[in-house]
């Protein structure tokens, strides 16, 4: 097996497969193949094949190995801390893959990594949405992923097993990620008019704490698998926070995020009527209007800038790729949505 089709070199490789045996008190542990996962602009999710002679996990296994990629957005948790976040959801019952290994040694890969099970599906957003997929169809997947989303607000402060991986609770989540951004956009050296009234916007408007939960950070389509029968598992935890409830739905709802699908505001499957009364049913929790429409005009601002810091790991940072180019052409759009969205008043 050469370099280019594993995540490490051919040592690494070996102190790979010793460190599978260990973790899982195996005898040996042989893998027969490693590719790279398509998606992924944040971290490299690559599949591993491999058997177990013996232990905790003995026979063949299809497996994730997901570690750092060659830059990364500052707003990313470390492998271990997103490992400690997908723990809690698994033990939550959570849709999620079962979490296995953690190596936070940089002597094994160079990097970070964790390995967790591999899950069947599908996460290609433009396919989800296309005009010929059956209503119901998307219908059934968003009232499963309103589910699995409940069920992540579930978790809340204080949680033992978080606390390490995501600090305490601040008591104001919207002023702390409007800090957050304003430092953010400080960094860039070009400049961005409409961010910064949507900064003003945002903290003029900005709504007194209700509730904290643990906020996905990223629960949108392209961030789910799905198969025949549905959703499979909630994937991409590296933005795990805790927050408002609200911030998640309006982070799903974001246009950015419906592939087109632009009446379907719940991620391309459904209107977004349809996705909050699935969600207060699974959840109890009533949904502000007000609130939504306030964090689905922070979505629209952290894209903004998330895609700023996408475009400079290309052109600043020197990782060669085409999507990062490309998402530092997604701003304008994210300007023209915050200045409909605040226009209209409402959702």
């Amino acid at each position: 097996m050469t370099a280019e089709t594993t995540p490490c070199t051919p040592a690494q490789y070996r102190a790979l497969e010793q460190f599978l045996a260990r973790e899982s008190r195996a005898v040996a542990v042989s893998i027969h193949s490693a590719s790279l996962l398509s998606g992924g602009a944040v971290q490299e999710s690559w599949r591993v094949d491999a058997e177990f002679a013996g232990g905790t996990r003995s026979g063949r296994h299809a497996l994730v190995l997901r570690t750092d990629a060659p830059t990364r957005l500052a707003a990313s948790l470390a492998r271990p801390q997103e490992f400690a976040v997908l723990r809690a959801a698994h033990r939550a019952g959570v849709l999620v893959p079962e979490p296995l290994f953690c190596c936070a040694d940089p002597g094994v890969l160079g990097r970070p990594f964790f390995v967790m099970t591999w899950m069947p599906g599908a996460t290609s957003g433009a396919a989800l949405v296309r005009n010929d997929e059956a209503e119901d169809r998307r219908g059934g997947i968003a009232a499963r992923l309103a589910q699995e989303l409940a069920r992540i607000h579930a978790i809340t402060p204080p949680h033992a097993d978080l606390t390490a991986a995501l600090g305490e609770a601040l008591p104001d989540p919207a002023a702390s990620r409007l800090r957050l951004y304003r430092s953010w956009l400080d960094e860039f050296h070009d400049p961005h008019p409409v961010a910064e009234w949507a900064l003003r916007w945002l903290d003029r408007e900005k709504p007194p704490t209700q509730e904290i939960g643990l906020c996905h950070g990223d629960f949108r389509t392209g961030n789910y698998l799905v198969d025949e029968n549905g959703p499979t598992a909630i994937l991409d935890w590296e933005f795990a926070a805790w927050g408002d409830p609200h911030e998640d739905i309006g982070w799903f709802c974001c246009k950015s995020w419906r592939f087109g699908a632009l009446d379907r505001e719940a991620g391309g499957l459904v209107g977004r009527d349809r996705f909050y009364r699935a969600y207060e049913a699974r959840s109890g929790r009533s949904l502000d209007p007000r609130r939504l429409l306030y964090w689905e005009v922070m979505a629209s601002l952290r894209w903004l800038i998330l895609a700023l810091q996408q475009r400079d790991r290309f052109l600043r940072g020197g990782e060669r790729s085409l999507a990062l180019a490309l998402t530092g052409r997604r701003p304008a759009e994210c300007e023209f949505e915050i200045l409909r969205l605040i226009d209209a008043g409402t959702l």
